[in-house]
């Protein structure tokens, strides 16, 4: 495994594996005895990022979620796991009521919602302290200056160690951590967005967030991390769910033009490494010139397998320029 810095601050960073563990369907799709064997079989080979949200999986029993935190509260305490490992979870996006969504009826970012959520999440994994902390998603109905504060104040008290943000539009981002600088606060320090090879359209609502709100990592975002080096990108759906190795998976805002082109090239790296696809695309992601993470999902030791060997995956200064210029 490799290992690479998350936060500035001495007090708060933390040092986690260059690939994370996303345990959004643990406890829910994917049953808890696969789930206990994925977890450990992760941490034998040395991974120590786990990601979370306390919203997940409400979308599989039309609840409010929490299956995901609860599981991995209990591995856990079964495991004697401590602050070795660092957890992430998100908050804001958890629906208020059963049979709701994210998207009509979240809980969002209000002072009085971050306190109670976080305790919350805290109770579910069985931790004194968050490891890192996400705005799962943006809340405009309510001052970004309590939203900042709010974060901050679970800092202050110990009870969470960094902050981070998903899914929101980078102005956003900026003006949030804008406040906290000009207020001696903590800040957003890793960033949480859907980024791959793969490009997708920006004038189209992406599958995950059909109502139009941000999820995929733009042109914009990407250069905000290139002006901000303290920053971190953690990459959700670094392998859209199957889709390089199962094309009718493919999400309608990567269908387009500019697609087989990468793909093409893509293969053509595959087949000089003699890795897979999926293995090419995270070693690509891992090795770049931006500190990029990539959160895996998986439902069998055997997927994750295949996922840690990306990371041992070199690729050439020429294999690198050819994806890069790919389109």
């Amino acid at each position: 495994m490799k290992y690479r810095t998350i936060g500035t601050d001495p007090a708060t960073r933390r040092e986690v594996s260059v690939l994370a563990l996303g345990a959004m369907l643990f406890g829910s799709r994917t049953d808890e005895q696969t789930s206990f064997a994925v977890l450990d079989r992760y941490v034998e080979a040395g991974g120590t990022f786990i990601d979370t949200s306390d919203n997940y999986a409400f979308w599989e029993d039309g609840g409010q979620g929490g299956q995901s935190e609860n599981l991995l509260g209990r591995w856990r305490r079964s495991r004697g796991i401590g602050d070795e490992i660092v957890l992430a979870t998100k908050l804001g996006a958890r629906p208020l009521a059963p049979g709701t969504s994210y998207v009509d009826n979240p809980e969002g970012l209000s002072a009085k919602v971050i306190r109670e959520s976080a305790e919350r999440s805290r109770e579910r994994l069985g931790v004194d302290k968050l490891d890192l902390l996400y705005a799962h998603i943006d809340d405009p109905t309510v001052p970004q200056q309590e939203t900042v504060e709010g974060f901050a104040a679970l800092v202050a008290e110990g009870t969470v160690g960094l902050l981070g943000v998903s899914n929101q539009a980078t102005w956003r981002v900026e003006r949030a951590r804008a406040l906290a600088g000009t207020a001696g606060l903590p800040g957003y320090e890793v960033l949480q967005y859907e980024h791959t090879y793969l490009r997708p359209r920006t004038d189209l609502p992406s599958d995950l967030f059909p109502d139009g709100s941000l999820g995929a990592a733009g042109p914009d975002l990407l250069g905000y991390l290139r002006a901000e080096p303290g920053l971190t990108l953690v990459a959700y759906s670094p392998l859209l769910k199957g889709a390089y190795v199962r094309p009718d998976r493919l999400p309608t805002d990567y269908d387009h033009p500019g697609t087989p082109a990468r793909l093409a090239a893509l293969r053509d790296v595959a087949r000089e490494t003699g890795a897979t696809v999926n293995q090419v695309v995270l070693a690509w992601l891992i090795g770049g010139e931006l500190p990029v993470i990539p959160l895996v999902g998986v439902s069998s030791v055997v997927q994750l397998e295949e996922n840690l060997s990306a990371v041992d995956l070199e690729l050439t200064p020429e294999q690198r320029a050819r994806l890069d210029a790919a389109h």
